[in-house]
């Protein structure tokens, strides 16, 4: 056998080495005012909050290499890893892809699951859907492309969350723990076709499989469409608890 496989099976590889590009890119991002309690009981230590937003971005995925076409839906909050970075902290991620899940648990740590997320246009409505267990988790929408917007007006808004920060755990098959950190990555060669804004609506229903209703709905803010297309390149290790 080769050393130092990226993934197994090796013959069959699951998991994607870097860099790889998703082009054809369709996001709708969903913005509202959640309680600051809520924000901070997601965030591990020594993470805090910046903001009481939260980002629900809601993809359609047209083009990846090496996983092809399918749905995710990335929710994010403001946090702070104090002295180094400030970004987007993922407390839960779904998609449609069992590479994609992968490559997110095991490279990156990111919170991946099974779900169905998509987005659909009905007449003069976006529509946003995250599905797991035959329970529409989030329903968001907004309308059709009647304001332009710019991603620096979404990040001015609520927060920068160009930075991706994750909170990475791996096991030893001994049970004792392997990997604990906290990660990040920043997208690399991106570029917006297109971005609207406008008045957006929210609603969360219980799933104790997808518990997006723990972070409750204050205030619904706005929503952003946008296409785009952007490269996966290797992160980086902020912070080792067990170093």
């Amino acid at each position: 056998m080769k050393p130092n496989h990226w993934s197994t099976p090796t013959e069959a590889p699951l998991v994607t080495p870097f860099p790889f590009t998703f082009r054809d890119v369709e996001v709708l991002t969903l913005v509202y005012r959640t309680t600051p309690e809520a924000v901070q009981r997601m965030l591990p230590e020594p993470l805090r909050a910046v903001s009481d937003q939260v980002l629900v971005h809601i993809y359609n995925m047209g083009d990846v290499d090496w996983l092809g076409r399918y749905g995710e839906c990335n929710v994010m909050l403001g946090a702070e890893l104090p002295g180094k970075a400030v970004g987007g902290f993922s407390p839960f991620l779904f998609l449609n892809s069992d590479g994609g899940l992968t490559q997110g648990r095991e490279v990156h740590g990111q919170p991946k699951k099974w779900g169905n997320p998509r987005i659909e246009y009905r007449s003069d409505l976006i529509v946003g859907i995250l599905e797991r267990n035959g329970i529409d988790c989030c329903t968001g929408t907004m309308a059709y492309k009647q304001q332009r917007g710019s991603i620096e007006d979404l990040k001015r808004s609520a927060f920068d969350f160009s930075l991706n920060l994750n909170y990475k755990v791996l096991q030893h098959i001994s049970g004792e723990c392997a990997v604990r950190q906290i990660t990040s990555r920043r997208l690399a060669d991106v570029k917006i076709h297109e971005c609207w804004r406008g008045p957006c609506t929210v609603d969360l229903l219980p799933n104790a499989q997808a518990p997006l209703h723990h972070l409750p709905v204050v205030e619904e803010l706005e929503g952003y469409y946008w296409k785009a297309e952007f490269t996966l390149v290797p992160g980086e290790i902020l912070h080792d608890y067990l170093a």
